[in-house]
């Protein structure tokens, strides 16, 4: 049965349409910290390292992801002034290059130290000892997940789930994996990571780079300014 549907003097018998859905009261709107405007040096130099980026590409709009990965390599997570450049460079708004931002959990929104740690709790891990590795860094280092040690060198980060599911429990360090951990392997990783000692992932041949040097190596541009 259809509902009568007034319009004006003429009536209706159209389906009924739905109310408009109202916003939850109190939801808070997605914003970014950080410094609104880069110094001139810093823009100039990510200006010319976006050109050169954008130009790998046959549409500009495809650079985007590369070039959030640049500006977080400046701060450390995206900032105000990270998603202002990037929608001047790609000719977006930046409410298009704020969704992509927020989407991708790779893109952080709080500043991030210099060694990012993902400990995983999904199924497996779980089962094999990824609570119980994560609940010994929290307390090893007495700070909960999200947060970043005083000395600024540890990020701790909850990982539901490291897509390496056939070496776990798996620890993440900047994206870096390090295969069959338990709680004293972990908490030994961190303590050289915090000593400044060279570590070497479960996979690859190359040695763990810094969060800024890896931000830049994902975004495809030499590992430091200038090289």
């Amino acid at each position: 049965m259809t509902d009568q549907v007034f319009l004006g003097s003429q009536i209706s018998t159209g389906p009924k349409e739905p109310a408009a859905q109202e916003l939850p009261v109190g939801v808070p709107p997605i914003t970014f910290g950080g410094p609104d405007h880069y110094p001139d040096d810093v823009l100039q130099r990510l200006t010319q390292e976006a050109a050169a980026i954008i130009a790998r590409y046959p549409q500009s709009r495809s650079a985007l992801l590369p070039l959030l990965h640049l500006t977080q390599s400046v701060d450390t997570c995206i900032t105000n002034a990270g998603i202002e450049f990037c929608a001047a460079q790609l000719d977006l708004t930046a409410a298009q290059v704020a969704a992509v931002a927020t989407f991708y959990t790779m893109f952080r929104r709080t500043p991030t130290g210099e060694y990012l740690v993902g400990v995983c709790t999904n199924t497996l891990c779980a089962v094999l000892g990824g609570d119980e590795i994560l609940a010994a860094v929290k307390d090893h280092l007495g700070i909960r997940c999200g947060d970043t040690t005083p000395d600024g060198r540890i990020t701790l980060e909850h990982v539901e789930c490291n897509a390496a599911c056939d070496h776990a429990p798996v620890v993440m360090v900047n994206w870096e994996f390090f295969d069959a951990q338990d709680p004293e392997s972990t908490i030994e990783l961190i303590e050289d990571l915090r000593a400044g000692l060279k570590v070497q992932p479960s996979r690859g041949t190359g040695g763990l780079c810094s969060f800024r040097q890896t931000e830049r190596l994902l975004a495809g541009v030499p590992e430091e300014p200038g090289q």
